[in-house]
């Protein structure tokens, strides 16, 4: 059951992306909010944010996933 709430998750996401990606407007894409909430185009802390909190939650998932662990 929980491989079709993930299903389903996947595809809104893709069918709302997609449609932020066809309607140009700004803000309305995963990158662009996230570039917002980090601040990344003006602030160099943001910036280390973004990219510690990304390294940490890619090594842990990798991890996760090649070791099958918490």
């Amino acid at each position: 059951m929980s491989w079709l709430i993930w299903s389903m998750w996947t595809v809104l996401f893709a069918l709302f992306e997609t449609w932020a990606l066809l309607n140009k407007k700004d803000g309305d894409t995963l990158s662009e909010n996230t570039r917002a909430l980090f601040r990344t185009r003006t602030s160099k802390a943001g910036r280390a944010a973004f990219t510690v909190g990304w390294v940490g939650f890619s090594g842990w998932f990798l991890i996760h996933i090649l070791t099958e662990t918490m």
